[in-house]
């Protein structure tokens, strides 16, 4: 009994160095460089749209070139309806360690694949959490403080509008697109009480973030009622906005990152939610060992994930005294002095 006691327990162990030497032979080369593999499902509008999406992807590129990590990424079809099995089929494959859902529209069903993967680890951007649910362990929901973001964007629109009109245009009417508006209402009325803000949205379901003709026409619309700046909140369907906005030779203010590129001279600003460099200290959590699951990771305005352009592409048409005056208010934003509800 003794000696088939001493044997297991050799078993044991020998089976356990195994598994350590396998869990550490899926992270590190011969040459000390990450093994790890992720899986990336995109948001309705996919790679290409300029803007969240694209932001995700080139996350993804940096972990590669500064972390040697491998990742495959695949697209929902029409309106998304099926981003729970391409989050499934990145869960099943045993290569990908780490899966992550690019948009709030995943966050009820990555939350639950994260309950039926426990050795995998997850991540939503833009996730949401319902009330009275618990977040599992080997998620992480990543969220961005769009609505202070938004807030000096709308103080740089009301300090730099010639018409006293501006206008907002969100994709999907959901909460998180709210609070952009919300926060750029407050921020236009903070530095100018007395600007009209016009307001329009694409649509109710996903497929409002790929409909960039829609864009246009509300774009033009609110162009054609005096608004001469117009701040997007509205993925791929921000094209049309931009489009609209270099046709009718007024400014758009662009959403997620700076799209400048795309209306140079027309791009007043830019609101940024760095989802690439999110992404990529998401990265590095897992391959040092402090990824965090269970709970809300926020990328604010104090580290500058959350912010706005202002460089030399853009810096005629914003004028360095509204550039101190909206530092001035980050300022206060951050240290409390300004608290939006």
């Amino acid at each position: 009994m003794r000696y088939l006691s001493s044997l297991l327990l050799a078993l044991f162990f020998v089976l356990s160095a195994c598994s350590n030497q396998k869990e550490q032979d899926k992270t590190v080369d011969s040459s000390g460089e990450s093994k790890l593999k992720a899986g990336l499902v995109f948001d309705v509008g996919g790679r290409g749209d300029k803007s969240f999406n694209d932001s995700a992807y080139n996350g993804m590129e940096l972990a590669r070139e500064e972390h040697g990590i491998d990742f495959v990424f695949v697209e929902p079809q029409g309106e998304g309806a099926d981003r729970e099995a391409l989050l499934r089929q990145m869960a099943m494959d045993p290569d990908i360690d780490l899966v992550i859902g690019v948009g709030l529209l995943f966050s009820e069903d990555i939350t639950a694949l994260a309950g039926e993967f426990p050795d995998k680890k997850f991540v939503c951007i833009d996730y949401v959490q319902k009330p009275g649910v618990v977040i599992p362990d080997n998620l992480s929901g990543i969220v961005f403080d769009e609505k202070k973001g938004s807030f000096l964007a709308g103080a740089i629109a009301g300090l730099t509008t010639k018409t006293n009109t501006v206008g907002f245009i969100g994709g999907m009417q959901s909460g998180i697109i709210k609070k952009f508006e919300s926060g750029f209402i407050d921020g236009v009325k903070y530095v100018n009480p007395g600007a009209t803000v016009i307001s329009g949205y694409i649509g109710m379901t996903g497929s409002a973030f790929a409909n960039p003709v829609k864009g246009k026409e509300l774009a033009i619309g609110q162009y054609a009622r005096g608004a001469d700046i117009i701040y997007q909140a509205a993925g791929a369907s921000g094209l049309g906005v931009i489009d609209a906005a270099r046709e009718t030779k007024k400014l758009v203010i662009c959403t997620d990152r700076d799209q400048e590129p795309e209306a140079p001279g027309f791009v007043l600003t830019s609101m940024i939610k760095s989802v690439d460099k999110a992404l990529l200290k998401t990265v590095e959590n897992v391959l040092d060992g402090s990824f965090k699951g269970g709970s809300l990771t926020v990328f604010g305005l104090d580290e500058r994930y959350t912010d706005y352009v202002y460089n030399d592409k853009n810096s005629s048409l914003v004028g360095a005294g509204v550039h101190e005056r909206v530092e001035g208010i980050r300022k206060q934003l951050l240290n409390g002095e300004i608290v939006l509800k």
